[in-house]
């Protein structure tokens, strides 16, 4: 019987990859790239499992600025890995959480004659829940401004350091807000008086691009705003 790692190579480059491409992605294996002059759009396949018996994978979806990524690598060319998180992502997800079960969600190929199911479920999950996202995200970049390099992100990121509080990793406007993404948490009550602090620093330059400072996770997702009376508010979108 053919094995699991030979289904799953074949299901990937017979189906899951001309499925792809015909939806206006390109690459191949375990990489694919959404064309943008902007961003790097990328959709991976992450295994979890893979032996003669079962390969277990999910999809992961990401969009990280080609310019961001450019002043983090000078000199290499190479894109980001779409199943690596680098801290660089506007945004960065797994598609379960865009599917209606609202959790992970991972595909299993096993042998026998059902092996294609999982393949073909994959390609209707990109279809109708991961493709739509990432342009929808795509979309929403439009709007947005780099407000500070990284270079000038050195002071503020050493006191959040000295807090034990990740670091900002990239800030800009959209929506007459200053966006600050970093790899935190909801609960984390730290982080969220430290990046308070840091707001407050912010807005107290007056800048009349910005009147609030909203702070959110390295899938995007909105954890806490601030405004100039100190006022916080959280947000999920």
């Amino acid at each position: 019987m053919t094995s699991a790692r030979t289904l799953f190579a074949d299901g990937m480059r017979d189906r899951l990859a001309p499925a792809l491409r015909a939806l206006g992605l390109s690459g191949g294996r375990h990489g694919f790239i959404l064309p943008d002059e902007d961003h790097w759009a990328l959709l991976g396949v992450e295994i979890d499992t893979a032996d003669d018996r079962l390969v277990r994978y999910t999809v992961n979806l990401g969009l990280t600025r080609r310019a961001d990524w450019s002043a983090a690598h000078p000199g290499r060319a190479a894109r980001p890995e779409p199943n690596a998180v680098t801290g660089l992502e506007w945004w960065r997800t797994r598609i379960g959480a865009l599917m209606p079960v609202g959790g992970e969600v991972w595909w299993e190929i096993v042998p026998g004659p059902r092996w294609q199911v999982a393949v073909d479920d994959t390609v209707a999950a990109v279809r109708h829940y991961g493709l739509p996202e990432l342009l929808r995200r795509l979309e929403q970049t439009a709007g947005t401004e780099t407000y500070l390099a990284a270079a000038e992100l050195v002071d503020v990121n050493e006191a959040l350091r000295l807090a034990e509080v990740a670091p900002i990793h990239r800030s800009e406007l959209a929506d007459k807000a200053l966006v600050l993404h970093g790899v935190w948490h909801p609960a984390d009550v730290v982080a969220r008086e430290v990046l308070r602090g840091a707001a407050t620093g912010f807005l107290s330059v007056r800048d009349e691009r910005f009147a609030a400072v909203h702070c959110r996770d390295a899938r995007g997702t909105l954890l806490w705003t601030f405004d100039h009376d100190g006022r916080s508010g959280r947000t999920a979108v």
